[in-house]
């Protein structure tokens, strides 16, 4: 009887012949050759220009000093051991990634030989597991970039007998199951899943490639044809589907797909000039609001982190002002807030010399970006902590990782984000209890969990229904006329069993307050719209028609010019399963208003801080009249 591993042999040997075929009009040609070791991102002797930016800068120089202690820490900690938890291996593949990122560093950087020993005891314990998870493949594309980044920049330090039991891991546990069929649809997905496994199983192949040069030609040539496909959805603004944190683990692995290619052969073979993706980090960048925290639609955290993409970014455009934030986080921020992110000795390598305290803020307070979830990022101020902040967005609840958000906005004011999103629940908490999360049909059981339907979001909702899966949200117009900053989207085929249309205006208006603007056309039936805002406040019903929100402190009013009458309430965030996370600390504010029948009607509420209370309100035109 075959073996198994004889059959994936068999595989590989099958696709090889065809990728051969592929490549000889393919990127990497047979005649190129690498780099002897170290060849991945940082080539022998770059250490020194790593080096000079370190010893020029007092920010770099803590941020590399907080490796080395974070490594010191390592030193005595045991390796990892292969504990799975439910259907993934992933936390392991990624503390593995960032032991060995970190270790091989700090063994480059320094020369202290127990960086080099702890290094290479993390690789052979990694190299040891029975699998790396090939069933999650995310847990082989993270494990492989590890054990690969240490087998090459180890590789001149290492014993023959470790390198030779690494290099045998990382083709038979990394590279060999991306060739398996049952392992790699990810080569023809659009999501995070495609950027995070090609750049992995590349990492790997270049890492072994003196050893099996054809193969690894093979598997460079098809990350490059098969990564096109969500660099595709970056068009044509730069806006990252996915939302904040996907854009932090997709476009991180795709720059370091990108980073690695142009450092061995010259260019990265027209990637980085796929339509958006050097928009993207303009996309980033206004994703983080005055409080540092992210705008966190689908499955997000709200707490913002340093991005080492953004460097990449920030030096290919030649434009320091992208790196506004994480200048913040690097000069404000204890460098040990950062030691948990397992990219971070890439932000030392794409550093570029850059001076951090001299970096300016950008120009533009607004920032849009159409495609799969449009969204509108607007801002009174980058350098005011107390900026008026508003993110909107747009989309459907069919795209990847994405909730039934589609109108959904974040505001924050004085410091205080008064409208919030719930964001994701670990994966894990809903999986181990049967939960059908990655089911995205219309009756699905991922809608009922509290978190990712629209009765918890800042939208609309209709009759008390669900949005509509298969519709789409997109925005229809925006302005960043200073005075009326401002977003439309189009929500009709959210709720086209219930509207004949349905559009949604935020402006941020004299640079003082905040208006949100919806505008209904009921259908031959009567209609109820339920308005809500999700808030960390306290809530305090002052009138029939307005709310006093109190945090920190500090005050904002919700108060609806129209309709005329309603009767503003409250709902409970308590979960109603056992399965859904706890949200204490929050309250839903909003109303209810009956609509006739065949009837155009709006709803206008106004969101001001109470440093603006004094500030004359302008009459809201219809949105038809809003500043385009």
């Amino acid at each position: 009887m075959t073996s198994f591993g004889s059959f994936i042999k068999i595989v590989a040997l099958f696709l090889l012949v065809q990728f051969s075929a592929k490549a000889q009009t393919g990127r990497i040609s047979a005649t190129g050759k690498l780099p002897d070791h170290p060849r991945l991102l940082l080539l022998k002797g770059e250490e020194e220009t790593i080096k000079r930016t370190i010893n020029s800068d007092k920010t770099w120089a803590k941020l590399h000093q907080a490796i080395l202690t974070e490594c010191d820490a390592m030193v005595n900690v045991a390796p990892l051991e292969r504990i799975q938890i439910g259907k993934r291996l992933l936390d392991k593949s990624r503390e593995g990634l960032r032991r060995v990122f970190y270790l091989s560093y700090a063994w480059r950087m320094t020369h202290q030989a127990n960086y080099l020993k702890r290094a290479e005891k993390e690789l052979l314990a990694l190299s040891a597991f029975s699998d790396w998870n090939p069933s999650h493949f995310l847990d082989v594309a993270e494990m492989t970039m590890a054990v690969s980044i240490g087998y090459d920049w180890l590789y001149n330090d290492l014993s023959e007998q470790s390198r030779s039991v690494i290099k045998e891991a990382i083709l038979t546990k990394g590279i060999e199951p991306s060739m398996d069929s049952r392992y790699n649809g990810w080569l023809k997905i659009t999501n995070n899943w495609n950027q995070v496994c090609n750049a992995g199983i590349t990492y790997g192949a270049i890492a072994i490639y003196e050893d099996q040069p054809e193969q690894s030609r093979a598997l460079i040539n098809r990350a490059v044809e098969s990564i096109v496909l969500p660099m595709g959805d970056y068009k044509p603004d730069g806006a990252y589907p996915e939302g904040y944190g996907y854009w932090g683990y997709g476009t991180s692995f795709n720059v370091m797909f990108i980073s690695a290619i142009d450092k061995l052969f010259g260019n990265d073979f027209g990637l980085s000039q796929q339509p958006g993706f050097l928009k993207t980090p303009g996309y980033l960048e206004n994703m983080t609001g005055p409080s540092e925290n992210a705008y966190n639609y689908s499955d997000s955290g709200l707490k913002g982190e340093l991005q080492p993409a953004m460097f990449w970014f920030a030096k290919k455009l030649n434009d320091p002002s992208l790196l506004w934030v994480e200048r913040n986080r690097l000069i404000n921020s204890d460098p040990k807030r950062h030691v948990k992110n397992r990219l971070l000795p890439a932000t030392l390598l794409w550093s570029n010399g850059l001076n951090v305290s001299k970096i300016a803020e950008p120009k533009a307070t607004t920032w849009v970006g159409k495609g799969k979830t449009p969204v509108a990022l607007m801002r009174t101020s980058w350098s005011d902590s107390s900026a008026i902040y508003v993110g909107v967005k747009g989309g459907s609840p069919s795209t990847s990782h994405a909730h039934m958000d589609a109108g959904s906005f974040v505001m924050e004011a004085d410091g205080v984000r008064w409208a919030m999103d719930f964001g994701m629940q670990e994966y894990e908490s809903l999986e181990s209890k049967g939960v059908d999360l990655w089911n995205m049909r219309q009756n699905s059981q991922r809608w009922q969990v509290f978190r990712y339907n629209n009765f918890v979001h800042n939208t609309l909702t209709i009759n008390n229904e669900l949005q509509r899966v298969d519709g789409m949200a997109p925005l229809s117009s925006h302005s960043n006329t200073p005075l009326f900053m401002n977003a439309i989207i189009d929500l009709t085929s959210l709720y086209k069993a219930s509207l004949v249309n349905a559009n949604r205006g935020v402006a941020i208006v004299d640079k003082a307050y905040v208006v949100v603007r919806d505008e209904v056309q009921t259908s031959p039936a009567e209609t109820t719209v339920r308005w809500t805002l999700l808030t960390p406040a306290n809530v305090n019903l002052t009138g029939t028609n307005k709310a006093e929100l109190t945090k920190d402190g500090k005050t904002l009013t919700l108060q609806v010019m129209e309709p005329a009458t309603v009767v503003m309430k409250t709902w409970s965030t308590d979960p109603t399963h056992d399965y859904d996370t706890p949200n204490p600390g929050t309250t839903l504010v909003g109303f209810e208003v009956k609509i006739p029948a065949n009837t155009k009607t709006a709803i206008t509420v106004l969101l001001t801080p109470a440093s603006s209370a004094s500030q004359k309100k302008q009459v809201v035109p219809p949105l038809q009249q809003w500043p385009r």
